[in-house]
């Protein structure tokens, strides 16, 4: 089975877009004009990555540039929404040291082969949800420290360093960025059926392929995700990943 670009899916996708913004306005959520801008620029990226992987996916030199590529895009967006893009360097190890690992992994047991048409898909689901992980870890944590403030002045009046004063106030806020990867795990087969197994089954893979193909992919998430979390939050607690307002206000 394959799915065509064409007028069905030109028509398909108009209708999905209008049942969104219609749901904004009749919600009277805000901004429902970024939807529309989303969409469009989610039509032109993927557009313009289909003929960009097309020309390198047989290549594997020019495929580990396209991923260096979008993983330098994703460390670009988690700074910028986590409003600490001086701390890219930062987020960069968090995301590599989540991210190298299950590579390695991956390629070293021979579950996905050293080729562009392997690493470009598989590697690019990983970049994603590290780049999620990295995200969640961080918005939690630098909201515990702005409303906490006077939890973690009172670490410090009891004798605490400042990365012990940090690690109390954001600790208990890692867990709760690993729960949206923890649930796609636990409900994957039951409540979803997710991703890459789709992308099997509609390749002409069979069900156990396709089963394979996704248990890899969500535990390869998993794990990239926890340690990403992990390490941010170390570097968090070193002041070194932090945005300019907390770097000045949280002085040891």
């Amino acid at each position: 089975m394959t799915i065509d670009p064409g007028l069905p899916v030109a028509l398909a996708a108009l209708l999905l877009l209008a049942l969104t913004v219609t749901m904004y306005r009749v919600g009277r959520l805000p901004s429902s004009g970024s939807t529309v801008v989303a969409a469009v620029r989610a039509i032109v990226q993927l557009s313009l990555a289909a003929l960009v992987i097309a020309a390198v996916i047989r290549s594997l030199a020019l495929s580990i540039l396209l991923l260096i590529g979008m993983f330098t895009v994703a460390v670009v967006t988690t700074v910028r929404r986590v409003e600490a893009p001086a701390a890219w360097p930062w987020a960069t190890v968090a995301m590599l040291t989540g991210l190298l690992p299950v590579i390695a992994i991956i390629l070293l047991t021979r579950t996905v082969p050293p080729t562009g048409a392997a690493l470009v898909p598989v590697v690019g689901i990983l970049a994603g949800n590290t780049m999620n992980g990295h995200t969640l870890t961080c918005r939690r944590a630098f909201a515990a420290l702005r409303e906490e403030k006077g939890q973690y002045e009172a670490g410090l009046s009891l004798g605490l360093t400042r990365a012990q004063a940090i690690h109390e106030v954001i600790h208990r806020r890692v867990p709760e960025a690993l729960i949206p990867g923890l649930d796609q795990v636990r409900t994957a087969g039951v409540v979803t059926l997710p991703g890459a197994f789709i992308g099997v089954l509609l390749g002409g893979g069979s069900p156990a392929q396709a089963a394979a193909a996704q248990v890899l992919v969500l535990l390869g998430i998993m794990a990239a995700q926890t340690t990403t979390a992990v390490v941010a939050e170390r570097l968090i607690g070193s002041a070194r990943l932090l945005p300019a307002d907390l770097r000045g206000s949280l002085q040891p």
